[in-house]
């Protein structure tokens, strides 16, 4: 096997066992106290920002008007419309943008 399928294959693997031994250490707890589950609640978020402000940072013109795009969609649509949107505009601009 090519060392990049043994990459993927130990990256899911990582990925499984730190999500499985996240639950495995959260379920042992009878009652979770609010202050942690907000600061679970919290992480979906914080993971995107660190993705995009890279991108936002070092961005051209086909990214910012996607990210703008994203943005507005996301204020009024769902998370996988607002992802579609943004990956629709970001190919179109650079497609005719350069």
């Amino acid at each position: 096997m090519s060392t990049t399928l043994w990459i993927i294959i130990a990256g899911a693997v990582a990925t499984y066992l730190t999500r499985v031994g996240g639950h495995l250490v959260i379920s042992r707890f009878e009652r979770i106290h609010p202050r942690v589950e907000a600061g679970l609640n919290a992480v979906p978020a914080a993971v995107l920002t660190t993705l995009v402000a890279p991108a936002a940072l070092s961005a051209g013109p086909a990214e910012l008007a996607a990210l703008a795009v994203a943005a507005v969609i996301g204020l009024r649509g769902g998370l996988m419309t607002m992802f579609l949107a943004g990956a629709a505009v970001l190919i179109a601009m650079r497609h005719f943008i350069g």
